[in-house]
């Protein structure tokens, strides 16, 4: 008998041995097979089946890199996202989901990308953020609207269902929602998403208190749950059905649907460990038949032993029932002990949550502030620097003409520290996004050199760029953080030096790999910073002395928003000084070589900005969508100075039907109007005109929302207060490319 087991053993060994070792398919993977993987992880996300799901996902990852296939890779993330947001791991679905939409959005897969924005909607939902939710849902909305994509708009509908029902005050636009996500879904298969649609429309009729319509539903969703194995909305459906039970008056059935419903949350459970454990079996292989070998080969010297044990068992037993006694009598105590100083400790953190929820409360309120205030100080400081604009083309006198330049400097900076406030509330907020896109450095330099110059020239100071020809023509990183680093280093040389010079130098250190290691330096001859200052100079308000402030104004802003900027992209700034001798700051970024040139999409001629002149307004027909009659005034008398025949539309409703009747070369479409606003009238102008150009002319902060103006059709955005050189130069350009394309 024992030669027999030990035969038997031994053929479980060869034969684990040999499917422990199958044969490698080197065969390069296909497109179709990534698209059926991904397609099976979807359904084992649908089943709760997760680390099925995330080796099938893993596959796909690594069949797509394989083939270098952007597409699948930026999809795989996007499912992935799902895994985490069906088990409420919202932060790590949305870093996967981020990683996905910047693939996608350079490939121009936007397919993809609307995938990606339901998904983004549903895990900000899941976080809370219900208005950014909506947003998303309404970009997906857009692009399946166009591919009159009747199953993606059911789910939209749905999802924006789910999102509304929960507040008494959009219960009923939620019931329009699932209304329309029903007709959506008429003969449709997609029976996870039915289901969840039935869950979702008895728990409406459940806030309705139709309980027995609630009953209905809920049962249909069941049914949809169980045909198509879909557990988790399986265990929904019987706690929801064990809630209306209960609410019904009907205890019994209510514990019966509830304790199906823990059944299946076990199952579940168990059907995951015990894929991990299967996992690690596969794992061990050989090794774990050989310790079950083992195992066997000293099982007999264990029964003998056994016996010898069991006597000194029986002696040992009265002594541990005596010493388990009195540990019975010391644990009741401690335990009274324990449960009082649990309910005090209760009760401190029920306090600490609240005051961080205060405390994160307060910090929201001084965000929105800081944005509502600042379009209300945008709307009339437009009004002040456009008049000013244009009473010094009206032939002032001389002294007239310095109050006029003093008025248009104090306009200028009061706009800057706008700006300051603002970049320094979206930095303490954790709302800066790190972009990574490719772009020429050197240009980008030169471009903020381009900027400063004129400011530079008052200052009768030299600026000098010495760029490391080593370095790459193009790089991968983040093209506006460093533009903004470098004109605050910059502009801070240039106004603390006056009669001198500021030398800009970038150097390569070293190359890891596709990593390019680059020393930024910035140095002048002004007025240099006293050693017991430098510390506190990159503090928020703080600037050298009282003296220094005194002399040359500003905030001190400008190195704060520096330091928090380079500690997002991983640097730290370091400060060189001496008082009376000039300032030395400098630090290291890190940016990645492109191994080859991107194909570049095909973009409308453009004109060269030398050929730009204002000459190009005359004669052209230009409406004004403007609600404020100041700002109406300005805006008409600055461009009838250049000829221009200029019309004006009060709000967004009258801008539609002035267009629908009249020939206009361009538009400047305000945000914010009463009825409806201006991405509406822009969404609306659209569907009949789609060649006209309209340029956002706004007070609004632009900072998250780049994506929703150019998706709704703007072709480009001036923020107001402008400069009036950037609102010509962009007027032009867009008339003149018009032209062309004529």
């Amino acid at each position: 008998m024992k030669n027999l087991n030990l035969i038997l053993i031994l053929l479980c060994c060869f034969l684990n041995f040999g499917f422990q070792n199958p044969k490698i398919d080197e065969a390069q993977p296909k497109p179709e097979q990534i698209k059926e993987l991904l397609f099976e992880a979807e359904k084992s996300i649908d089943m709760m089946l997760f680390d099925k799901a995330h080796n099938q996902l893993n596959k796909a990852l690594e069949y797509s890199r394989r083939i270098d296939n952007k597409r699948y890779i930026a999809l795989t993330s996007s499912i992935l996202s799902r895994w985490y947001y069906v088990r409420h791991n919202y932060k790590k679905g949305i870093t996967e989901l981020e990683r996905a939409i910047s693939i996608q959005r350079e490939i121009g897969d936007e397919a993809g990308l609307a995938y990606s924005y339901v998904m983004y909607g549903k895990l900000l939902n899941g976080k809370g953020d219900k208005d950014r939710a909506l947003k998303y849902f309404n970009l997906a909305q857009k692009y399946y609207e166009k591919e009159d994509n009747k199953e993606q708009l059911a789910v939209i509908a749905l999802n924006k269902g789910i999102l509304l029902i929960n507040d008494e005050k959009t219960r009923e636009r939620a019931k329009a929602q699932l209304n329309n996500a029903e007709i959506y879904f008429k003969d449709s298969e997609n029976y996870y998403e039915l289901s969840r649609l039935h869950y979702y429309l008895a728990r409406l009729a459940q806030y309705e208190g139709n309980l027995e319509k609630a009953e209905e539903s809920a049962e249909g969703a069941l049914h949809i749950a169980k045909s198509g194995g879909f557990d988790s909305m399986t265990m929904y459906s019987y706690a929801l059905i064990s809630e209306i039970e209960e609410d019904r008056g009907n205890p019994a059935l209510a514990l019966e649907n509830l304790k199906n419903a823990n059944e299946i949350r076990e199952a579940v459970f168990n059907v995951n460990k015990e894929a991990l454990a299967s996992e690690a079996n596969a794992k061990l292989g050989v090794d774990a038949l050989k310790t079950t070998l083992d195992e066997l080969t000293v099982q007999n010297a264990e029964q003998e032993r056994t016996l010898k044990v069991n006597k000194l068992t029986t002696i040992l037993s009265v002594a541990l029932i005596t010493i388990l006694s009195l540990l019975t009598l010391s644990l009741y105590k401690n335990n009274n002990l324990r449960a009082r100083a649990n309910e005090l400790l209760q009760k401190k953190n029920s306090e600490l949550v609240l005051a961080k929820e205060n405390a994160e409360k307060a910090s929201l309120a001084k965000a929105q502030f800081l944005t509502t205030i600042t379009h209300e100080l945008r709307t009339p400081l437009y009004a002040v620097t456009g008049l000013t604009h244009l009473l010094l083309e009206e032939s002032p006198t001389e002294s007239q003409k310095e109050h006029l330049n003093s008025l248009k400097f104090s306009g200028e900076y009061l706009l800057s520290l706008i700006n300051n406030i603002l970049d320094l509330n979206k930095l303490e907020a954790n709302k800066v996004e790190i972009v990574n896109s490719e772009f020429d450095l050197e240009k980008r330099i030169s471009d903020v050199l381009v900027a400063l110059k004129n400011s530079a020239d008052e200052r009768n100071t030299k600026l000098h760029f010495d760029f490391d020809s080593k370095i790459p023509k193009k790089l991968k990183g983040d093209p506006l953080k460093v533009s903004q680093i470098l004109i605050n280093l910059i502009g801070n040389s240039i106004k603390f030096t006056e009669n001198g010079d500021i030398w800009i130098k970038v150097k390569q250190t070293r190359v890891e790999d596709k990593n390019i290691f680059l020393h930024f330096e910035i140095k002048d001859n002004g007025e240099g910073i006293g050693k017991e200052k430098q510390k506190a100079i990159f503090e928020n308000f703080t600037q050298g002395s009282t003296q220094i402030n005194r002399k040359f104004g500003g905030t001190g802003l400008g190195l704060s928003i520096v330091k928090n900027l380079l500690s997002l992209l991983g640097s730290e700034i370091d400060l060189e000084s001496e008082l009376g001798e000039g300032s030395k700051f400098q630090f290291d970024l890190t940016f990645e070589a492109p191994e080859a040139e991107i194909k570049k999409i095909a973009k409308p001629v453009e004109i060269p900005d030398e050929e730009l002149t204002n000459d190009i307004m005359e004669g052209k027909n230009i409406l004004v969508v403007e609600d404020n009659k100041i700002n109406q005034m300005i805006t008409r008398k600055i461009l009838e100075k250049n000829k221009v025949i200029c019309d004006v539309a009060d709000n967004g409703s009258i801008a539609i039907e002035k267009v629908k009747n009249n020939e206009f070369d361009l538009i400047l479409m305000d945000i914010h109007m009463p009825g409806i606003s201006g991405i509406e009238a822009t969404i609306e102008i659209r569907k009949f005109d789609e060649t006209i150009p309209i340029i956002a002319l706004t007070a609004v902060t632009l900072d998250d929302n780049l994506d929703e103006f150019y998706l709704n059709g703007f072709n480009d955005i001036i923020p107001k207060p402008y400069k009036t050189e950037e609102f010509f130069h962009k007027i032009n350009k867009y008339l003149a490319a018009k032209e062309t394309a004529v």
